[in-house]
């Protein structure tokens, strides 16, 4: 897991700045910032999904150019149907789904209400099930993290809750 710039998107005018570890390289600004609340809704992957599609779309990732720029959005789907599905698994389900786009990244971030942190499972084993998401999201993502919430989630009464993001390079241009 990284912690190199562990800010959620929509902190300190949406760049990803924030407190914390600084990072090193020049933060990408985030020009276009989405969000989808998931609180209590049945179907949340499939609805998560379509929600990046829609954004994909109008953020010019879809319908892709080439192969390659295929690719990259089919990626950026994949790594929200996984943070999406384990927060479903791992953290009682997601409070919702930010999307950040800017000229050269993807930024994905989904918040829950769970304790528990992710990371990928070292254990897993090629041709069972289970154990693979976290380390489809480290391949596919340049960085990712986790971010600790201050206070409780709303429509959870325990302890805060945390946002895990990744990173995705956008398709270049053709």
């Amino acid at each position: 897991m990284s912690t190199t710039h562990p800010y959620p998107a929509d902190e300190h005018g949406g760049n990803g700045a924030g407190s914390g570890t600084e990072r090193s390289a020049q933060i990408e600004p985030l020009t276009q910032i989405r969000r989808l609340r998931l609180v209590g809704t049945s179907g949340v992957v499939p609805r998560a999904r379509e929600f990046a599609r829609v954004a994909l779309h109008d953020w010019g990732w879809l319908p892709a150019a080439t192969p390659e720029a295929q690719a990259a959005a089919e990626d950026a789907l994949l790594v929200v149907s996984e943070l999406v599905t384990n927060a479903c698994l791992h953290a009682g389900g997601p409070d919702e789904l930010r999307l950040g786009c800017g000229p050269k990244i993807l930024r994905v971030e989904v918040s829950d209400g769970g304790s528990g942190l992710p990371a990928p499972d070292l254990a897993r084993r090629a041709g069972r099930p289970g154990g693979h998401g976290m380390f489809i999201v480290q391949r596919l993502s340049l960085d990712w993290g986790v971010v600790r919430d201050p206070a409780p989630a709303p429509g959870h009464g325990g302890p805060a809750g945390k946002t895990v993001w990744a990173e995705l390079a956008a398709p270049t241009a053709p």
